[in-house]
């Protein structure tokens, strides 16, 4: 039994590691081209897996091979040295009749966490409509003006400038202006284990609602810079002639 203990099986490291990022069976199924059934097996210590399934287990989940057989305790996080500036101008923005969002360091794929900039019109609870959800958390700063949050469970609340909410996404929510306020800026972090976090909040916006949703888009500042004007005056001299 001690032996057990200190050397983890290949079924217990392989759902510590579907636990750790919140998947299912069938979503690790679908990750890594591998039959529920097999991976249910395996979990189990009914069933082991070949080296070649190994490696496409490892390949798919964007792991190295050790990884399966280490110990989650003795796992060292790695290091991935991202970073991104948080600019307006090279956020995807999105308007709608109640809000305008930037959606912040775009670049970036997979986050855990999405960053945006949001400036609040709505001014109640009928003018916002149904109230939204979606997984993960979140997280809400007021930087200018006041706002009301709205929710499911709770009475609603009132933010001023430099206050701050932090809440369950999946409980129905809404943000609307406070009472003598015409228009509030904040800075929301929404978190999830969910991959799929920035589709689903695009999503909520809706197509008829979206107005312009402008991805980042680097040449676009760059156009007056570029050389137009040589050929323009290549054709002049050819005129000239």
């Amino acid at each position: 039994m001690d032996m057990k203990t200190r050397h983890p099986t290949l079924g217990s490291l392989l759902r510590s590691l579907r636990a750790r990022n919140g998947w299912t069976l069938s979503q690790m199924s679908e990750r890594t081209s591998i039959p529920v059934s097999t991976l249910s097996k395996v979990e189990h210590d009914r069933l082991t897996l070949s080296y070649d399934k190994l490696v496409q287990l490892s390949q798919r989940l964007e792991i190295r091979v050790s990884e399966l057989f280490a110990d989650p305790s003795e796992i060292e996080p790695a290091v991935t040295a991202r970073r991104s500036i948080g600019l307006t101008d090279s956020a995807v923005r999105v308007n709608t009749k109640n809000y305008d969002y930037y959606y912040l360091c775009p670049e970036l794929r997979r986050k855990r966490m999405i960053p945006i900039l949001t400036r609040i019109r709505a001014k109640s609870a009928e003018e916002f409509g149904e109230l939204v959800r979606h997984s993960g958390e979140e997280y809400i700063y007021v930087l200018k003006g006041a706002i009301k949050v709205l929710t499911e469970f709770y009475d609603p609340v009132v933010l001023n400038s430099g206050e701050s909410i932090y809440l369950d996404s999946n409980m129905g929510h809404a943000y609307v202006t406070a009472e003598g306020c015409d228009e509030a800026v904040v800075l929301g972090v929404c978190s999830s284990t969910d991959e799929g976090l920035m589709h689903s909040l695009m999503s909520l916006h809706g197509e008829t609602e979206t107005e312009t949703v402008l991805p980042p888009n680097p040449p676009e500042p760059m156009r007056p810079m570029e050389p137009m004007r040589a050929p323009v005056k290549a054709v002049k001299k050819a005129k000239g002639r």
